[in-house]
């Protein structure tokens, strides 16, 4: 599916995976996506910020949440642990990867989708595809599909900031669909 992502949709992926990492999560939620897209450039970005999202706002918001909700920051703690009592010392694979690799080039484990990230992603192609553009997958198809999937901390991260979803879905699809009218935007990134 990725491979229909533009280069800012990757990077917009790529960042969540960052920060459910740097969060010390062993999992990728609509909330590191959401935060993943407030911090690459794009039309996702650009009308998050039109609708007061900030990225450390939503940063801020998506810590308070979890850590109310008692989710864990373990980094892959339990895989570590399991992985240490058949033997393998995963801090030793993590040096050496670092000295082969480069420093950070190796992460354990690797964060998996949550069930509603998965489905945010799904509804992501939905959403390109009913604007006319199955096969090119930007950031706002991304913002689109999350807020289409309506559900997940994500969404409780917009909520909690007193976005108006409908309204931030009214303004992605204004500037998707070719800057129609006077939607007051910037050019599309």
């Amino acid at each position: 599916m990725f491979d229909r992502f533009t280069e800012l949709a990757k990077r917009a992926v790529v960042a969540s995976q960052d920060v459910a990492i740097a969060l010390g999560h062993d999992f990728i939620g609509t909330e590191h996506i959401l935060i993943g897209l407030a911090q690459t450039a794009g039309t996702a970005s650009e009308v998050l910020r039109a609708h007061g999202v900030e990225l450390e706002r939503v940063r801020d918001e998506t810590v308070r949440l979890l850590t109310e909700a008692g989710v864990p920051a373990t980094g892959g703690q339990p895989a570590k642990e399991a992985l240490a009592s058949l033997g393998i010392d995963v801090a030793e694979i993590q040096r050496r990867a670092d000295d082969e690799f480069g420093p950070g080039q190796f992460q354990f484990p690797r964060p998996a989708y949550t069930p509603h990230a998965k489905k945010a992603l799904e509804m992501t192609v939905h959403e390109a595809a009913a604007l006319g553009h199955p096969m090119r997958i930007d950031t706002e198809d991304m913002l689109l599909g999350l807020l289409a999937a309506g559900e997940g901390v994500g969404i409780q991260v917009l909520e909690a900031l007193e976005v108006d979803t409908a309204a931030l879905r009214r303004s992605v699809l204004d500037r998707a669909t070719g800057e129609a009218g006077d939607t007051g935007g910037t050019e599309a990134g």
